[in-house]
C-alpha cells in the first residue's frame, strides 16, 4: 500500500487537513504501507517557503511522520511536460485559444448542460478530449461508486497556454509516477476525480483507489469555518492542546472502531484504523469534548511527562510541586498558570474576590489560622489538613469560611489548587508572609 498527503501550501495546516494527514498515516501504518508527503506547490504566489514550513511544523507536532518526501510538485515540471506533449502527439489532447465568452456561446447552441469540445488550434491552451458518450465512474470505499457522464463534462484544460500545468494534471501523473494505490482525501475534490481518471485513461494507465472523507461540520450543523472558531494545528497546540489528544480526537471524527472506545492510544489506532469504517456523513467538530478528552490525557501523564510539557509550555522551570497540585483541575496545559501561577508570581488581584471573602469575618478566621499555622510543625500537608479541620471544628463553622480567606490570601483569588497542598508546596514562611499581607492591606 501507498498512500499520499498532499496539502497545498497557502496557509496554516486546519484541522480538516490535519485529519486527513492522519487518516493516510493509520492506513499507512496499520497496512506496513508508505507514506509519502507530496507538496502541491504550483501556485508560486502563495506556495511560500514559511507556508511549507507551518505544514511541516505541524506534522511533526502531530509526530505523523513519513517515508518519502517532501516532494515539490514545482520540481516535476520537466516530467509534466513530458506528458503532456506525449498526450498532444496521441491526438488525447489538443490546443485550444477558446474564451469564456465562446465557451459560453457554444452551451448556448448545444444546451447548458453539454459539455464543450473545442477544434484543434495552432496555439492556446491544452485541453484534454473526453469521449463523446460513456461515463467516468469513481469507485469510492466511502460513497460508493457515482458516475459523471461524458456528455456533461466539458474537455477540461490540462495546461495553461504559457505551458504550466493545471492541478487536476499534474495531480493524476504524480500519483501515477509515486505508485499511489490509495487516495484518501476531502470529499472537496470528489468533482476533480473524473478528470483525474480520464487523464489516466488517456494513458492507459490503472487508477489507484479513491476514498473521499466526509467534511467537518460544526456544532450548527454547517460546513467547518472560522465562524465556528475553526484552528490550525498551531493554534490547539497553542491553546495548550496534546497532540496525541488531538489525533485521537481528529481519528473519531467520521470513523469508529468496533466497541466505540473514545480514548484510544496512537497505537490502538494504528491497529484498528479501517478506512472502510468511515462514515459517509459529515462529522462535528465539538471544541467541549475535545477540551474534556484533552483533560483525560492530561491527567493521564505522569507527573514528570506533565512538568516537562509545562515547562516547555511556559517557558518555566521548578514547576514540579506545583504541577502535582494541580493537575486534577486542568484540561489543557494553558490552564495551568492561570490555576496555580500564583504560586510563583505572588498573588492575583481579584477585588471582587477580596471584598467577599476578606470582610472582617474573613480576616478574623485568617488570624485564627494564622495562629494555627504559625506554630505547626512539620508543615506538611497531613499535618496542615489535619490542623485546618481542627480549627474548622472549633470555630463550628462551614469549611468555606476558613478555607476562601486562606485561598484569597494566598491566590488573590477564590480558585486555586486544594488548600492545603498549596500551603505546603508554597511553605511556612512565605504561607504566613501572604497571610499577613491580606490582614494588613
Amino acid at each position: 500500500m501507498r498512500v499520499r498527503f498532499a496539502p497545498s501550501p497557502t496557509g496554516a495546516l486546519h484541522v480538516g487537513g490535519a485529519r486527513t494527514a492522519l487518516y493516510n498515516w493509520l492506513l499507512a501504518r496499520h497496512a506496513s504501507g508508505t507514506l509519502v508527503l507530496r507538496i502541491e506547490d504550483t501556485d508560486r504566489e502563495r506556495s511560500t517557503p514559511e507556508n511549507v514550513e507551518q505544514i511541516l511544523d505541524a506534522l511533526r507536532w502531530l509526530q505523523l511522520d513519513y517515508d518519502e518526501g517532501p516532494i515539490s510538485q514545482v520540481s516535476r515540471s520537466e516530467r509534466h511536460q513530458a506528458v503532456l506533449q506525449r498526450l498532444l502527439d496521441e491526438g488525447h489532447a489538443y490546443r485550444s485559444a477558446a474564451t469564456k465568452a465562446e465557451v459560453d456561446a457554444y452551451k448556448a447552441e448545444h444546451g447548458a448542460d453539454r459539455g464543450f469540445r473545442g477544434e484543434p488550434e495552432a496555439s492556446g491552451a491544452v485541453r484534454l478530449r473526453v469521449p463523446g458518450d460513456g461515463v467516468t465512474v469513481v469507485h469510492d470505499v466511502i460513497r460508493g461508486d457515482t458516475a459523471f457522464a461524458h456528455v456533461h463534462l466539458d474537455d477540461p484544460v490540462i495546461a495553461r497556454a504559457d505551458g504550466s500545468v493545471l492541478y487536476n494534471f499534474a495531480v493524476a501523473i504524480d500519483d501515477l509516477d509515486a505508485q499511489i494505490t490509495h487516495v484518501v482525501r476531502g470529499e472537496d475534490h470528489l468533482s476533480n476525480t473524473p478528470k483525474q481518471l480520464l487523464v489516466l485513461e488517456a494513458l492507459g494507465a490503472d487508477p489507484p483507489i479513491y476514498a473521499h472523507l466526509p467534511l467537518l461540520h460544526g456544532q450548527d450543523g454547517k460546513k467547518l469555518s472560522k465562524r465556528h472558531g475553526a484552528a490550525s494545528v498551531q493554534d490547539f497546540r497553542d491553546a495548550g492542546y496534546l497532540p496525541e489528544a488531538l489525533c485521537n480526537y481528529l481519528a473519531l471524527l467520521g470513523w469508529g472502531s468496533e466497541d466505540d472506545e473514545t480514548i484510544l492510544s496512537t497505537g490502538e489506532l494504528v491497529e484498528r484504523f479501517s478506512i472502510e469504517r468511515v462514515s459517509r456523513n459529515p462529522a462535528r467538530f465539538d471544541h467541549q469534548k475535545l477540551r474534556w478528552l484533552n483533560g483525560r490525557y492530561v491527567r493521564a501523564l505522569s507527573v514528570d511527562d506533565l512538568t516537562e510539557r509545562l515547562e516547555s509550555f511556559t517557558g518555566r522551570e521548578g514547576l514540579r510541586a506545583a504541577v502535582e497540585i494541580s493537575r486534577e483541575k486542568m484540561q489543557t496545559l494553558a490552564d495551568f498558570w492561570p490555576l496555580a501561577g500564583f504560586i510563583f508570581d505572588g498573588p492575583a488581584d481579584d477585588p471582587a474576590a477580596r471584598a467577599k471573602w476578606l470582610d472582617d469575618d474573613g480576616r478574623a478566621a485568617l488570624r485564627e489560622v494564622r495562629a494555627v499555622l504559625g506554630s505547626l510543625d512539620p508543615f506538611g500537608v497531613e499535618s496542615i489538613q489535619l490542623a485546618l479541620e481542627g480549627l474548622v471544628a472549633g470555630l463550628e463553622v462551614k469549611p468555606k469560611q476558613v478555607f476562601q480567606p486562606i485561598r484569597v490570601a494566598l491566590a488573590g483569588t477564590a480558585v486555586s489548587p486544594g488548600i492545603f497542598e498549596t500551603l505546603a508546596v508554597l511553605g511556612r514562611e512565605e504561607s504566613l508572609r501572604r497571610i499577613d499581607l491580606a490582614l494588613h492591606s
